[in-house]
């Protein structure tokens, strides 16, 4: 455990401060306190204000839903109780007695219906696509409708946050946002952006206090000064260890490094646009399949792996994991388009576009895993087939809203999809389906992707109550989307963590580094 009393780096000096005014609020002599190192700050703390994966850790700390996705993705109760289907397309849902927000606020089913109701005008409106009504029935009972039989409801609600409604209308949208309140394990003491995010333990926790008093979490963006900052004491646990430091951290008894298989593909959203707006040519290439195919034949993501992520990824196969729900067992990326740069020529030279075109892509430099060195290594591979990249990096607190629909900016975009729900259709509904088309679907659809039959397939998969029957609509859009390239797959990311061999942590399948689930040894 750090003893942040001693910190006198200017890194630290808040949270040797934090630490003592938190334990004198507490009423603690030996607190135990937790300092992490995350890629990046949290853009949010309103859960429905956007996503992404700082902010979403921060969001479990401060906020519970109904249901809870565990550790190993599994699902069991939240503040719901427990659930039943009372017909094919009503849920009722039973609701825990005796659960405080933190600003001592009963919890009951007017918060979950004030939930609900903000989420379907928000940016997450997606989460809610597949409700069509709600209402509570007592103070401790919500009855939640579906336009049809829908077999995943209680996996979608367990990324729907429950906020206090008297707060959020009394506080308002922004000072909900900066100052939120929830039910979560932790509570948020102070937030100074791009700086630290300092929590303190919820003592009334419905499941229990936490076994770490104080959390604070530091964003260090750049990986070299992440690893430099655990080896020299500043923080206890870092996210996304560079991976060319790995060896160096083994080697020093002091720390231990954690591996987990991520959940997050990090892909090339292709625009379908006739006109495309980055694209120097009037009719944009990447509309002809042969183009697309050429672009994915280019990418050696054998090479990526090796020299730039320092043989810790996975290249993928599809665009979900196998775990999933919608994966096509025996269908690979890999397989049906193999490396090799001479097939991508022929392929450009065939649809007319020999002397190649220019293009922008839009990406990260502080999201990703060696996002600025993998970027600028399609912009190697691409260039042997005369596709010349522009190279648009920006930091993720500028990015996800310079490329969210309906923007339109962007004519390609290296980001990153993960689906801890283990369910396919999540991802599909909102990134392969129509936009504008049916309200809640084609959100994130940053590629304008069209195809009649994928929508009517991801509709037949939303409306069976039927997971296998399900599993197979999905696999049907899967092989549909392997063979028209909306989108193309690079790799999965291994999810790294280094950490004090104090600290008792375990990796999380859906890379959320939870302080509830930690703890650190006298």
């Amino acid at each position: 455990m750090m003893n942040l009393r001693m910190i006198a780096t200017k890194g630290t000096l808040f949270a040797g401060a934090l630490f003592l005014a938190s334990t004198a609020l507490t009423g603690l002599v030996d607190a135990k306190s937790l300092t992490v190192g995350l890629t990046s700050d949290a853009v949010n703390l309103d859960p429905q204000a956007g996503e992404e994966l700082s902010s979403n850790i921060l969001f479990y700390h401060i906020y519970d839903p109904l249901v809870r996705r565990n550790a190993d993705l599994s699902f069991g109760p939240g503040l719901a109780e427990s659930w039943e289907l009372a017909d094919d397309t009503t849920w009722v849902f039973k609701l825990r007695k005796g659960v405080k927000f933190h600003n001592g606020e009963e919890f009951k089913a007017s918060d979950v219906v004030f939930t609900l109701d903000r989420l379907k005008k928000s940016l997450m409106a997606n989460l809610g696509a597949n409700i069509s009504s709600f209402k509570a029935i007592d103070d401790y009972t919500v009855e939640i409708k579906t336009p049809r039989p829908y077999a995943v409801l209680p996996n979608d609600l367990a990324a729907v946050l429950i906020l206090n409604e008297k707060y959020v209308k009394e506080a308002g949208d922004e000072t909900a946002d900066l100052k939120p309140i929830g039910t979560g394990p932790y509570k948020l003491v102070e937030w100074v952006k791009e700086d630290h995010i300092a929590l303190e333990s919820n003592k009334d926790y419905y499941a229990g206090p936490a076994k770490l008093d104080t959390v604070t979490f530091r964003p260090i963006t750049n990986g070299a000064t992440r690893t430099a900052a655990l080896l020299t004491g500043e923080v206890d646990v870092v996210q996304d260890l560079n991976v060319r430091d790995v060896d160096r951290v083994k080697a020093d008894g002091r720390y231990k490094v954690l591996a987990q298989p991520s959940l997050l593909n990090v892909v090339l959203s292709i625009d379908q646009r006739e006109k495309s707006p980055t694209v120097d040519l009037d009719k944009n290439p990447m509309v002809d399949h042969r183009v697309r195919e050429a672009m994915v034949r280019a990418i050696d993501v054998g090479a990526i792996n090796k020299v730039i992520m320092n043989g810790l990824s996975t290249p993928s196969e599809q665009y979900v994991p196998a775990s999933h729900t919608g994966y096509l067992d025996g269908a690979s990326f890999r397989d049906m388009y193999p490396f090799d740069v001479e097939k991508a020529t022929a392929l450009m030279a065939e649809a007319g576009y020999a002397d190649g075109f220019t293009v922008t892509l839009d990406a990260t430099n502080n999201r990703y895993v060696n996002d600025q060195q993998i970027v600028q290594a399609l912009a190697s591979m691409l260039g042997k087939i005369k596709i010349n990249l522009k190279l648009n990096l920006m930091p993720k607190s500028n990015f996800f809203g310079y490329i969210r629909v309906p923007s339109d900016k962007s004519s390609l975009i290296m980001s990153g999809w993960d689906v801890p729900s283990g369910d396919g259709g999540s991802m599909y509904s909102v990134m392969f389906y129509t936009r504008d088309k049916k309200e809640g679907y084609g959100q994130v659809n940053r590629g304008s992707y069209s195809n009649p039959e994928v929508d009517a397939l991801i509709d037949k998969a939303d409306a069976t109550a039927k997971l296998d029957q399900r599993d197979k609509f999905l696999q049907d859009v899967t092989k549909i989307l392997m063979a028209d390239i909306p989108m193309i797959p690079i790799h999965y990311e291994q999810d790294l963590y280094a950490a004090k061999t104090s600290v008792d942590i375990t990796p999380r399948a859906d890379k959320f580094l939870w302080a509830y689930d930690i703890d650190v040894k006298e």
